[in-house]
């Protein structure tokens, strides 16, 4: 094997699990290492070094050999500054741009090291002025400078933080036979440790929250200033007006479970409510909508977004039917979270998990255990899935935290 390459890896190698992680990447890539170098942390504080030549029977898998350990924080040794390329049409990256996971980076520019800012996977690096920034495909404009290729890219896995809080839950990952009350305990511990860090606790929600009776829990949370913004579809802020004005959802009676006569034509009757005021904000300042979660984020002063889809009825005025910026409107206000709660919604917990570096924490609760494993297959790491009945989950975390 003649094509070979001198790479190095720091962290906490050992306790997760990085080392054996790279060892197995090479071997599954057919080609052979040597540890020229390793030092183990000797504190919880301090890190572990490796340095590892690799050899590949080609060029090519070689690169491509590169390419995984990258992701895994084990970059070449002698790499020097990153390879910048310029875009010659907006929205057009050059065909080996690097393309971004949602690990703390770092590019080599100017003999320097700078860190890339607005971290998030599947983007491109744009280098301006001394800083390095994460841009999507779409907002590249003609002239940008673009890392290209591997060298001068480092990538920091985030690690298993020995002296963490609620370690032991964020390693868990995702458990059907995880006790609800145990889970609600760590949850709102999470709650408490974001909000006393000055990180924003965001929750993102399906339908199934006011379907299930947990609109009035989340709702408390807004209240009491432990949930900072909502991330939700059109469906849930029609069925959480319409169970604040009917009592009903889907037509069905929260009180007791039965069908309201008629209750089909209620959720139509919410979105028309709305439009008659103009917005939600303004039929809560009209006294026409009194109670539920979006009600909670207007008093609050909470913002909310609200983002629609083909199957849409209405939508509310509020919505953001357009994706492009509802997007945009969900990335603002993931800007500050440490922690995010994703609550019995398939669709918006992976989109959000998609636009969060790997250092905030995501809880998944939903009571089909696909779905927290969907959320974490697609890149999202650092997601811990409870599986249990949101409206319950709900009504016990805002009880936990009051």
């Amino acid at each position: 094997m003649q094509f070979q390459e001198v790479v190095e890896a720091e962290g906490h190698l050992i306790d997760s699990h990085v080392m054996e992680d790279i060892f197995d990447k090479v071997v599954e890539h057919n080609a052979r290492f040597e540890v020229e170098q390793f030092r183990i942390g000797r504190t919880n504080s301090e890190a572990s070094y490796l340095r590892l030549k690799v050899e590949a029977p080609d060029e090519g898998a070689l690169q491509h050999l590169l390419e995984e350990l990258l992701g895994l924080g084990c970059a070449p040794v002698e790499s020097g500054d990153a390879v910048l390329r310029r875009v010659e049409r907006d929205r057009c990256a050059p065909e080996d741009f690097y393309s971004t996971t949602n690990h703390r980076t770092s590019v080599r520019y100017g003999q320097k090291w700078i860190e890339v800012e607005n971290q998030r996977m599947d983007a491109m690096i744009v280098v301006r002025e001394g800083r390095a920034l994460c841009r999507r495909l779409r907002d590249l404009r003609c002239g940008d400078e673009i890392v290209a290729g591997l060298r001068g890219i480092r990538v920091i896995p985030e690690s298993k933080e020995r002296d963490r809080l609620a370690f032991a839950f964020m390693s868990n990952g995702i458990s059907s036979e995880r006790q609800v009350e145990t889970a609600v305990r760590q949850t709102a511990a999470l709650v408490r440790h974001a909000i006393a860090q000055k990180h924003k606790v965001v929750a993102v929600a399906g339908p199934v929250v006011v379907h299930t009776g947990g609109a009035p829990g989340l709702a408390s949370l807004i209240r009491a200033g432990s949930v900072h913004a909502l991330l939700a579809g059109n469906a849930l802020g029609v069925h959480d007006v319409e169970a604040a004005l009917f009592g009903t959802s889907l037509g069905v009676r929260l009180s007791d479970g039965r069908q309201e006569e008629h209750g089909h034509r209620n959720h139509m009757r919410a979105i028309n409510a709305i439009y008659h005021a103009g917005s939600v904000r303004q039929a809560v300042e009209a006294g026409c909508l009194r109670s539920g979660i979006l009600y909670e984020c207007v008093q609050a002063g909470a913002p909310f977004v609200l983002a629609g889809s083909l199957r849409d009825d209405g939508p509310l005025p509020d919505t953001i039917t357009d994706m492009n910026c509802a997007q945009d409107a969900y990335a603002e206000q993931l800007k500050g979270a440490g922690l995010v709660l994703c609550l019995g919604s398939m669709l918006h917990s992976i989109a959000t998990g998609n636009m969060l570096p790997s250092w905030v924490k995501i809880v998944c609760v939903d009571i089909n255990p696909a779905v927290a494993t969907k959320v974490s297959d697609r890149g999202t790491g650092q997601a811990v899935g409870v599986v249990a009945d949101v409206g319950l989950f709900l009504d016990l975390l805002s009880k936990a935290l009051a």
